[in-house]
């Protein structure tokens, strides 16, 4: 019996290799510093070999059934099916991505939404505490949680592989030709916040097995006695420490406190933490103070520093023959947040102030510039000498209160910002610093539970 062109057909469609080459839905960019989740090999998967239910239709096996030769259900169906889906996902949320940087998040159309470096600040600002809001102690991300924030910031990242500069080159005998580089400060600092970042993630990672434990604020396991992992022993104590968080969840240790190796764990965990505060809050504040300063904002200072920070404040800044940051600040006795913020505002302003009056200060001046500005080369001006002044106690302030949110003059220069390459820099380095400092809060707060049970057994 010769078989029918129906049959020819079927054969090849069951056995054979698709003539026609087959695209991926979309391309991916592959580097060293970035890339999306793994490859998928549209063409290999296509090109694999055939299901083993599928059987040729030639020699003696002509005779077999329409229904013998026909695939069974579920054999790879459901792995195809995964496949499919991630594909599907991961599909959606590039064009998701793609659709909102190219309309500014300006979901009408209308071409009133903001710039792309303002987009992808707030994007990584938004995936953060979509992936960490809700993290409130000290325990590992749930993998899907990690893996999102993985590939997304991958997806982010790779914006920066194309941000390049041109530089020039020679080749002797008077020929010189132009090379493309990675621009310095991305090439500087965008493997240094992946470096800080993985190291957070392991921080989280390693506390799996603790000696300590949580219970949220106001249940009954936080009143109850029954021994064991119960807090009711701690409970006044957490309370008149954080009673201005009472979203936290209230750390407890046992009776005896935490053992020894549990306690140099968590200083060895909180000094690592505090260091990646520190390396990211610089990152931060150098990608800042590179920034430009948007006229907006210099419209709305005053005409002298001391108006901006007042007469206590300046006096001391200008009679001091030395002068001391911490001592100025314990004399102004700052009580909340809001206070300090305020001062930082106020600091700022004169600060920006003092430095338009020598002349020191352009739209483009790095912080290595203005450091220069502000050293023994200004020579014995005043003006450069407040500015010195108030960028010390600046720092001083910031460094006594980590905790400080961003200032006015910060907030203009990232809302007026059009460099995408500052803008990646700034809010990755500015969620990590904000990570690192609730992982450094969140061990001393057990710490500090942990010493006043031992305290109070004393």
């Amino acid at each position: 019996m010769e078989s029918s062109p129906s049959s020819d057909q079927n054969e090849v469609s069951l056995s054979g290799t698709p003539t026609s080459s087959v695209s991926s839905p979309y391309r991916r960019t592959h580097s060293d510093i970035s890339g999306l989740s793994h490859r998928f090999d549209v063409e290999s998967f296509y090109n694999r070999p055939s299901d083993t239910s599928a059987v040729v239709l030639s020699g003696h096996e002509e005779d077999l059934s329409e229904d013998a030769v026909e695939p069974k259900d579920n054999v790879d169906g459901d792995g195809d099916s995964d496949i499919d889906s991630a594909e599907d996902a991961e599909l959606e949320m590039m064009r998701e991505r793609f659709a909102k940087l190219l309309l500014g998040e300006d979901m009408s159309g209308s071409g009133k939404g903001v710039c792309t470096a303002v987009t992808v600040s707030n994007s990584i600002t938004n995936l953060y505490a979509t992936v960490f809001g809700q993290s409130l102690r000290l325990q590992p991300l749930s993998t899907e949680k990690k893996d999102l924030w993985k590939r997304e910031m991958n997806c982010f990242m790779s914006i920066c592989d194309y941000i390049v500069e041109v530089i020039p080159r020679s080749l002797g005998n008077n020929v010189e030709i132009t090379e493309t580089k990675l621009r310095s400060d991305i090439l500087m600092n965008l493997p240094a916040l992946r470096k800080l970042d993985n190291m957070l993630m392991d921080i989280l990672d390693g506390f799996t097995e603790n000696e300590f434990w949580y219970v949220e604020r106001g249940s009954s396991s936080m009143n109850s006695n029954n021994g064991g992992r119960d807090s009711g022993s701690f409970r006044k104590v957490v309370v008149q420490r954080k009673d201005e968080k009472w979203w936290l969840p209230v750390p407890c240790v046992p009776a005896e406190g935490l053992s020894e190796d549990e306690r140099k764990h968590l200083r060895h965990k909180r000094d690592c933490a505090n260091q990646i505060h520190k390396a990211a809050l610089a990152i931060n504040d150098s990608t800042l103070n590179d920034m430009d300063i948007p006229d907006s904002y210099l419209t709305t200072l005053p005409k002298s520093g001391k108006a901006s920070v007042g007469d206590v404040i300046y006096k001391q800044l200008c009679t001091a023959e030395k002068f001391y940051p911490d001592q100025l600040l314990d004399i102004l006795k700052i009580s909340s947040e809001h206070e300090a913020l305020e001062l930082a505002d106020k600091v700022e302003a004169s600060l920006v102030t003092w430095r338009r009056k020598t002349g020191g200060l352009t739209h483009s001046k790095s912080s290595w510039d203005m450091m220069k500005d502000m050293s023994g080369d200004a020579g014995n001006d005043k003006n450069h000498i407040l500015a010195a002044r108030a960028r010390s106690l600046l720092f001083c302030l910031k460094q006594r209160y980590p905790e400080l949110s961003q200032t006015s003059l910060d907030i203009c220069k990232i809302q007026y910002n059009r460099d995408v390459g500052k803008a990646v820099l700034e809010s990755y380095s500015r969620v990590l610093e904000g990570l690192a400092y609730n992982v450094v809060s969140w061990i001393d707060d057990v710490l500090y539970v942990d010493r006043t049970v031992r305290n109070r057994d004393d």
